[in-house]
């Protein structure tokens, strides 16, 4: 881990290293490999198109490796929310975090042009109530012209092989990222299966408080840029 963002609080870091899930996900990906993926994907749901000033929210920021892809594809004014204290004081670059619950977000009415959420709803822990939340709060504190983009699994053909394979010990033995990805599937089963075992409910709550602009299911995401209602 040679570049600065890649050079985490060590305590912090080695806290969650404790945790199976926070382990797992160390060794699924590198956190370059990691930006890459977010801006690529960031790329695909037209964050280009944005303009550079826009004030943008990552929800469910992490380490912040998405808020280092927004600032690469030179957006200025960014800021991260996460409940994890650990994890928020990993993220060493110019954005601006706050350990807060997105299900109350510490921002003003109508004051955010973009919220982003990358792999987050899915680890909400009771559905469809604090999905509503979400939403809700997200609906309030953007402008009426503002963005939200959403990157979360979905249960297709090709997720279903993944699990398949995820599954699989032979499989598991000889690759360190598929035993990686089971062991973050194992130690999330309740939060996960329970996303994914409720497409219509979620697809609903999405469209009740957000007009979709563009969306797609693909290698087993579910893509959504809209518009709040």
């Amino acid at each position: 881990m040679k570049d600065s963002f890649d050079s985490p609080n060590l305590a912090a870091s080695n806290a969650l290293a404790t945790d199976p899930w926070e382990a797992a996900y160390l060794r699924f990906e590198t956190p370059q490999q990691e930006i890459e993926k977010f801006i690529a994907r960031l790329q695909k749901l037209g964050a280009s198109a944005l303009p550079r000033d826009a004030e943008i929210v990552e929800l469910f920021c992490g380490r912040g490796n998405g808020l280092h892809a927004l600032q690469q594809l030179g957006f200025t004014r960014l800021q991260g929310v996460d409940l994890s204290p650990s994890l928020v004081a990993q993220y060493q670059g110019p954005a601006k975090c706050a350990v807060a619950d997105c299900r109350q977000l510490p921002f003003a009415d109508r004051t955010k042009d973009v919220l982003i959420v990358q792999g987050g709803l899915h680890h909400l822990p009771a559905l469809p109530e604090d999905l509503d939340r979400t939403f809700s709060e997200m609906q309030r504190v953007l402008r009426k012209d503002g963005r939200v983009l959403f990157v979360e699994p979905w249960l297709t053909p090709f997720l279903k092989f993944v699990h398949a394979i995820s599954e699989n010990a032979l499989a598991r033995r000889l690759s360190n990222r598929i035993d990686a990805l089971a062991t973050m599937i194992e130690h999330e089963k309740r939060t996960y299966e329970q996303w994914l075992s409720q497409p219509d409910l979620i697809l609903k709550l999405a469209r009740t408080h957000f007009t979709p602009l563009h969306e797609f299911f693909a290698w087993g995401k579910w893509n959504f840029v809209g518009k709040p209602r």
